[in-house]
């Protein structure tokens, strides 16, 4: 049953993911069978659920307008293998001393670049050329183009929207983001609505699953993909344990750090040979997998069983789901991400919202990688001047 709870959550997140992220939506659920497989096998939580993450939307976009899918299918491999090596290392153990104010301000940058990211699905806006990808081009584009905002797509994004947050007050057990999306599309379907559908931009997803490949490797592109590959990891380790850590404090288990590291890396090494993206634990489906009542890694395994029959039985139906739907779906992931509240806390709590800030306005305007840097800095020379005052009030 916590398998099949899961699955049914994973099966719309996985495909708005993948889209989001400038990939085909099919690679999202191939990202959520095979890693979602492997992290639930392998891994040192009994409860973690892998697969596509909201976080990596982010640098997972990036890296396919630069590289292309070769590219970041090499750069998921290559994390994968830095993860399997960070977790030999022991690395698991130090990734808990990065500032708590670190995590929370990144988490809620990246909330803010996926809303951002979805206003052009959300609004059924026509571009004229490529979205940019930094947020202040990006909305500036948006809002030349907000005279061909599509009504029906405006309709298809509230109601989708509407209908989750409605359903997790009334009936928290029902699969809102599932229910939402099945019924919008069955309405844009049977009145014929002029919006974008996953077959009109995609034609559909393969009734089938792929045979595994290596992806294209030369000394160029491993050059070329490095500092991605190293985002990839280092993002993934950080969102794997976070995610681990919330499933111990709603079971009272303890989880493997280095050992989830250890599956994290050939998870991500396995979904880049069936060609998915990146893999790691996602916090809000490892919760619903513990709250519908998992007690062994067995319900994660079921989770990936269910999906692949979905795909292979019902994969026709896919092309019928409005963009507009899916990118509600979004605009409801990056709202739960943002952790509103021990934002404010942590902002008015003195020092810690140098830290907080520091990383949440790099990540949104520069990059997550020297938004986590800078705050990380920044954290270490707030803990290395509380020390000095601590000895200094001793002494006095």
């Amino acid at each position: 049953v916590s398998g099949l709870t899961v699955a049914i959550v994973a099966l719309p997140l996985s495909m708005g993911i993948a889209i989001a992220s400038g990939v085909t939506p099919e690679r999202g659920l191939y990202t959520a069978i095979v890693g979602g497989l492997l992290v639930s096998l392998l891994g040192g939580s009994r409860f973690q659920i892998g697969g596509p993450a909201g976080a990596f939307i982010v640098l997972v976009a990036a890296s396919t307008a630069r590289h292309g899918i070769e590219g970041v299918l090499l750069a998921t491999m290559m994390a994968g293998l830095f993860l399997v090596v960070a977790g030999v290392l022991r690395i698991g153990s130090y990734i808990r001393y990065i500032p708590h104010p670190v995590t929370v301000g990144f988490t809620a940058g990246i909330a803010v670049i996926i809303f951002a990211s979805q206003i052009h699905d959300l609004l059924g806006i026509t571009l004229v050329g490529k979205e940019p990808g930094e947020l202040i081009p990006k909305l500036a584009a948006l809002g030349h183009a907000i005279g061909t905002t599509n009504t029906a797509a405006v309709a298809i994004s509230l109601v989708t929207i509407g209908i989750i947050v409605g359903l997790r007050k009334l009936r928290p057990t029902w699969p809102g983001m599932l229910i939402a999306v099945a019924l919008t599309s069955v309405a844009a379907a049977w009145w014929s609505f002029p919006i974008e559908t996953i077959g009109t931009r995609f034609g559909g997803i393969p009734q089938s699953f792929p045979m595994p490949s290596f992806p294209a490797i030369t000394l160029a592109k491993v050059e070329a993909v490095l500092p991605d590959a190293i985002m990839f990891a280092v993002l993934g380790a950080i969102e794997s344990l976070l995610s681990a850590v919330v499933a111990d404090g709603m079971t009272g288990r303890r989880h493997r750090s280095n050992c989830e590291l250890v599956a994290q890396g050939v998870a991500n090494i396995a979904s880049s040979l069936f060609g998915g993206i990146c893999v790691t634990g996602t916090i809000a489906r490892t919760a619903t997998n513990v709250r519908a009542g998992a007690r062994s890694p067995m319900a994660g395994m079921l989770h990936s069983a269910f999906l692949l029959g979905f795909m292979l039985l019902a994969a026709p139906l896919a092309s019928y789901i409005p963009l507009a739907a899916l990118a509600g779906v979004l605009a409801v992931v990056a709202w739960n991400m943002a952790e509103k509240h021990e934002f404010v806390r942590l902002l008015r709590a003195g020092d810690t919202a140098a830290m907080l800030l520091a990383t949440f306005l790099l990540t949104i305007f520069i990059g997550l990688a020297e938004g986590i840097a800078v705050g990380a800095l920044l954290g270490a020379l707030i803990f290395l001047w509380r020390g000095r005052q601590d000895r200094r009030a001793r002494t006095e």
